[in-house]
């Protein structure tokens, strides 16, 4: 008679640690030296053989800083192989936070890394609220070929090789990473547990029947003790089941399950993984709106750090082992707001208090940084003597070829004195606008200046930038006079609604405050820009729908219109009653209501071919509700594009919300998708597309299920909501989280939304929309020359690109060059064109600064991107 082999069980004991969550962090941290200890106790007297000390690499530093010695017994663990920690430095929310970000996660990780010798090779990925499509294309540039995922892969799927869309692939494993209650002894004994254990064998048996399976024996900031006692005494209870229970590694029961995977039978899935939810895989996009001022800190960190300190240190300060080391700090501060319990808002109040201010204080040194990089090209930003005759400003250009586009300063001159002529670099008169901001007291301090204060008018310009060069600088001069020049400033015409657009083209508010665009042919696209608020009885996980509401409209008060030398805005006075929250039965929507004033602006620059710039500001002083921003499209789509780390991607258009769910522990399905910054919906002439940084929650819906009739792109502005989780939802029928009041998740502060808008045209081909959101999200920079310096009138680099996106510009993490990263985000092929600075050449490298080829010849580079494809170069001199 045949016998049917056991079938490995491997049980990994673990421990996940949110380092800020329903507590804050230094309760947690204490709690986290706590377990270290218990763990390090445990591995030297054998109850525990190996321990898997979660994902991230912060915890040994966050143990560190309160006990060295027990960092030191950590990190001899791991050295011996009987403890693993990383890949990460935090296990980030890697679908909120750039791509640039998880990769310097990465990075970061590795150089704790040489601390302990070895960082696990697994894509450790164990709570994240989905996962995105770039992910495995990430983790392959770092060696890394596996991937442990839960929340977002296809039900009831336990292993499938998960494919990015540049065909980078990982095997992924589909396991829940809180499993503790199987083995934990208490209340109920052996008997309890070996009954557990069945319930988990017979449920690994129906997903994968032959095996390897995985116990992850961990969970929330628990800590399981004696695994090797608990083997023991459920042996033959796992025997009974056809099961033999081993203390394993993540590395160990991944070799096995390739093994098991080379044999067939294993799905391909591509794209992001964001599959409808089962019983208590909960996706919680919720999230993706939750606090939206945490979004748009965390986009405005980013872009200081990538796109500004990032490169100008390694172009104009690359061996300054100072700077480096702020700059390493600043990544450092970033990355811990990057967990999904912080960025993602999520936790309680105090936690959120904390990501501010570190992204406060990563604002602070991306200046200081900036500003010393400045100084070694050339531009002595600093404050200096009050200017009487000219005054002197840089903008500057943090595109890789030469940008031209809208830029705002800020002048200080002396007492009495005004802008009167403004000339570019090579001489000729620039148009401008100017404001007067008032007087004050200016105030310069350094290492090297006194310190100084004097009194000082400041003024705010407006200009369109033209050529500025790539990656590098252009200097205007400003002739003072005694008076403010009376055409400097904006006419105002009240009562006007139509800001007049190119080729006739024009823009008319409507009495809610939406605009009509009439497009030169005639063509009419009423109502972008419209928004409309809804009560929303969720947490800080899901919106979840008042029943019976009705979306609410503004109503517009007053409109002007502002016409300068550079540009026009319309400007909109509006009003918007909304109740002021739930009843006490949280069933419906106050009869009290409060009106929130609000102003919304739409600028056009003309003659410059760049996006229409609409802003919303206003003061937030109801609960409980949504607000969003509609843009219906005229043309059917049955799917709308939007931006993720390094691809462009499609979705299809459909409700807002699918089916409740009528079982308990369900979530239903939401149409919405993480966005990194630019989404359009529509095709050629008639694509809207719109960009904003910070603002990741976008639905494409479907004209049977929007308020237009029509198919639209819908952003979301603000969310406000009471409680961390709730338990009476309709749209998830369980807590995702303990049921705790957070009053500051209501928001109620001042909020301002910057959008970008483009339609037909100049948005119609994938890279032009790529390059709408580059220009809108990454502007133009300028900032005043200190009185007494001559810096070139133009500098740049000699560092050009045509035809791809530059998504990274650093310094080697070996201190061996630079690192250029460049990104053909769409799905066509698209040829490439690298300028290098004299004497200097490329050579391959992947995501981990590893080399992959050898070196171009010197010289221009000429490259060709498959669609979506990532390409990195280190730069060294020859």
């Amino acid at each position: 008679m045949t016998t049917t082999p056991p079938v490995d069980c491997h049980v990994v004991t673990h421990v996940h640690w949110d380092r800020e969550w329903y507590r804050p962090f230094e309760s947690y941290r204490a709690r986290l030296v706590e377990l270290a200890e218990r763990v390090c106790d445990e591995l030297d007297d054998g109850r525990m053989t190996t321990f898997h000390l979660d994902g991230q690499t912060i915890v040994l530093a966050d143990v560190q800083a309160l006990r060295p010695d027990l960092a030191d017994r950590l990190a001899a663990h791991a050295r011996a192989g009987r403890l693993t920690l990383g890949p990460w430095h935090v296990l980030a929310d890697n679908q909120l936070v750039s791509g640039e970000n998880l990769v310097r996660n990465l990075l970061t990780a590795r150089r704790w890394g040489t601390r302990v010798g070895v960082l696990a090779d697994v894509g450790y990925c164990p709570d994240t609220f989905g996962h995105p499509a770039d992910l495995p294309r990430i983790l392959n540039g770092f060696g890394m070929d596996t991937a442990l995922v839960w929340r977002g892969a296809p039900d009831g799927v336990a292993r499938f090789h998960w494919r990015s869309p540049d065909g980078s692939q990982v095997l992924a494993a589909n396991q829940g990473y809180h499993a503790a209650e199987v083995l934990w002894a208490e209340p109920d004994g052996d008997a309890g547990r070996a009954a557990r254990l069945k319930d988990f064998l017979t449920a690994e048996r129906d997903r994968l029947p032959g095996g390897p399976w995985l116990l992850m024996n961990g969970g929330d900031h628990l800590a399981p003790t004696d695994p090797a006692g608990a083997l023991a005494a459920t042996a033959p209870s796992a025997a009974e089941q056809g099961a033999v229970l081993t203390e394993s590694t993540l590395a160990a029961f991944f070799a096995a399950a390739r093994e098991a995977a080379d044999a067939g039978g294993v799905p391909l899935v591509e794209g992001p993984l964001r599959h409808r939810p089962g019983r208590l895989t909960f996706l919680l996009p919720g999230t993706f709106s939750a606090r939206t001022y945490l979004k748009q800190a965390n986009a405005a960190a980013q872009t200081d750090l990538e796109r500004w300190a990032e490169p100008l240190l390694a172009l104009h300060a690359p061996d300054d082992a100072t700077l480096a080391a702020e700059l390493r700090h600043a990544w450092e501060l970033l990355l811990r707001n990057a967990p999904h319990d912080s960025i993602c808002g999520c936790s309680v109040d105090e936690v959120h208090r904390e990501n501010e201010v570190r992204f406060e204080r990563v604002r602070q040194t991306a200046d200081h940084l900036v500003l010393r990089a400045l100084g070694a090209a050339g531009l002595d930003t600093r404050y200096g003597d009050p200017e009487t005759e000219r005054a002197a400003f840089a903008v500057l250009n943090p595109h890789p070829r030469p940008h031209t586009g809208p830029v705002t300063v800020e002048l200080l001159t002396a007492p009495g004195r005004h802008p009167q002529s403004l000339t570019g670099p090579d001489g000729a008169p620039v148009p401008f606008e100017a404001e007067l901001l008032g007087e004050e007291t200016a105030f310069e301090a350094d290492l090297d200046l006194l310190p100084d204060s004097r009194p000082a008018l400041r003024h705010r310009l407006h200009l369109l930038a033209a050529d500025v060069p790539a990656l590098g600088h252009a200097v205007h001069t400003v002739v003072l006079g005694d008076t403010p020049r009376p055409d400097a400033g904006a006419t105002v015409e009240e009562g006007v609604r139509t800001l007049p657009l190119a080729d006739g083209a024009t823009l008319t508010a409507r009495d809610d405050a939406a605009l009509t665009l009439r497009l030169p042919d005639g063509t009419e696209l009423p109502g972008l820009a419209a928004l409309l608020d809804d009560g929303d009885r969720g947490d800080t996980y899901n919106f979840d729908p008042v029943p019976h509401d009705a979306p609410r409209a503004p109503r517009l008060l007053a409109a002007r219109r502002r016409t300068s030398a550079v540009r026009t805005v319309l400007e909109l006075d509006a009003v918007i009653e909304l109740p002021t929250g739930l009843t006490a039965d949280r069933a419906a929507r106050s009869a009290d209501t409060v009106e929130v004033p609000l102003t919304v602006t739409v600028a056009h620059w003309p003659g410059h071919d760049g996006p229409l710039r609409w802003n919303l500001t206003f003061e937030n002083t109801a609960d409980d509700h949504r607000l969003r921003v509609h843009f219906p499209t005229p043309a059917p789509s049955a799917r709308w594009s939007a931006d993720t780390h390094y691809s462009l991607l499609d979705h299809p258009v459909g409700p807002d919300l699918g089916p409740l769910p009528t079982e308990r522990a369900h979530e239903a399905e939401y149409g919405c998708v993480p966005v990194q910054s630019v989404s359009a919906i529509g095709d050629g002439e008639l694509r809207i597309a719109v960009a904003a940084a910070g603002l990741p929650e976008r639905t494409g819906l479907a004209a049977g299920f929007s308020p237009s009739g029509q198919d639209e792109l819908v952003v979301t502005l603000l969310r406000s909501v009471g409680w961390l989780s709730r338990f009476d939802l309709n749209a998830r029928t369980t807590g995702a989280g303990p049921m705790m009041a957070t009053p500051e998740a209501q928001c109620r502060r001042r909020h301002s939304f910057d959008l970008a808008l483009a339609v037909g045209a100049p948005v119609a081909a994938d890279a032009d929309m790529v390059g709408l959101a580059e220009a809108a999200t990454v502007p133009l920079r300028a900032a005043q020359l200190r009185p007494g310096t001559a810096p070139a009138a133009t500098g740049a680099p000699g560092l050009r690109v045509r035809g791809a996106r530059m998504t990274a510009l650093k310094g080697a993490e070996d201190g061996n060059g630079l690192v250029l990263r460049l990104s053909n985000p769409t799905g066509r092929r698209t040829a490439v064109e690298v300028e290098l600075p004299e004497g200097w050449r490329a050579a391959p490298v992947r995501l981990d600064e590893s080399p992959t080829g050898e070196p171009h010849p010197a010289g221009a580079l000429a490259l060709d991107l498959a669609p979506y494809a990532l390409v990195s170069l280190r730069l060294t001199r020859l």
